[in-house]
């Protein structure tokens, strides 16, 4: 049986409790196929400090190890007295078959990363856009992956099994330029929203919480932008930030925690600094000129008028 070791270094523990709320495969059907070595929140019989032991002495395989949160040598950042996040990451890294980090922190570093001081804190790969993580750029497991990133702010639950069921299997999976998987990351957050009728007839919400109205000009969506699955893969089954009429924050991103207003499109002379993937600002402007001379009866009604 395949082997799994959780750790976490800076994090909020977001990831976690998303992985305890999934489906098909749930939690438990996942670690029927794997056999869990060690979770800093839900092992109660096992001591890290053992299995690591077991690890580097050969004694136990590590198929897959998982960093949640980023990583630091710091002290003060240490886990069981003994062992920080960055030491575990030197003594595991050559011996798992794939390393897995989940979540932004442990993607790209994120907010930990932007503290006072943090010149000691990574991802594991990256630190923002940069390969310039706490594993060396040209870093690759047994496997030949490099750190496979599934980044958000938190993951959902099954960006993550897909991923490790897809590894179990032997299926190949495709990385794009931050080393996400490309099944999941090559959609945009906007591919699949509910409101691309507004988008596309430029009818813009005003405020939070409403059915109707496109979110991206006045109030600071990111979907045009942020490279994930959340319209595809809805969260709880049934929804998204964007269907709920809140705008998406970009937490797939490596930028994600750099922007200062979140709930605001900035603007220069009326027009968006930064306009849809794979757009020239003429190009947008050009569409949104024409959009707003003509006219879409259904789109300038409430939802529950429209027949």
């Amino acid at each position: 049986m395949k082997t799994l070791l959780w750790i976490q270094g800076l994090s909020c523990n977001g990831n976690t409790q998303s992985l305890l709320n999934a489906e098909a495969p749930t939690f438990y059907e996942l670690f029927s196929k794997i056999k869990l070595l060690f979770h800093p929140s839900i092992s109660y019989r096992q001591k890290l400090s053992t299995i690591i032991k077991k690890l580097e002495k050969g004694e136990e395989q590590l198929d897959f190890l998982v960093i949640e949160g980023a990583v630091s040598s710091d002290r003060k950042f240490h886990r069981t007295g003994r062992y920080t996040s960055a030491d575990i990451l030197k003594i595991l890294a050559p011996k798992a078959n794939y390393i897995i980090a989940v979540g932004n922190c442990a993607s790209f570093g994120n907010i930990p990363a932007l503290f006072e001081g943090s010149s000691d804190i990574y991802g594991v790969h990256f630190k923002f856009k940069e390969k310039k993580g706490f594993l060396p750029p040209d870093f690759k497991t047994k496997s030949g992956y490099p750190v496979i990133n599934i980044s958000g702010c938190p993951v959902h639950p099954a960006w993550f099994t897909q991923t490790v069921t897809a590894l179990l299997e032997g299926r190949e999976i495709k990385l794009d330029s931050f080393n996400r998987p490309k099944e999941l990351f090559m959609y945009l957050t906007h591919d699949g929203c509910i409101r691309n009728e507004y988008f596309e007839w430029k009818v813009e919400s005003e405020e939070f919480g409403h059915k109707e109205g496109c979110l991206f000009y006045n109030l600071g969506c990111r979907g045009p932008m942020t490279h994930a699955p959340c319209n595809k893969i809805l969260w709880n089954r049934t929804s998204s930030k964007t269907r709920a009429g809140m705008p998406c924050l970009g937490c797939t991103e490596f930028d994600f925690p750099l922007r200062e207003n979140y709930f605001e499109t900035k603007k220069n002379m009326g027009i968006p600094e930064e306009v849809p993937l794979g757009v020239s600002k003429r190009t947008y402007i050009t569409i949104t000129g024409v959009a707003k001379t003509l006219k879409n009866e259904r789109v300038s009604k409430k939802l529950e008028e429209t027949d």
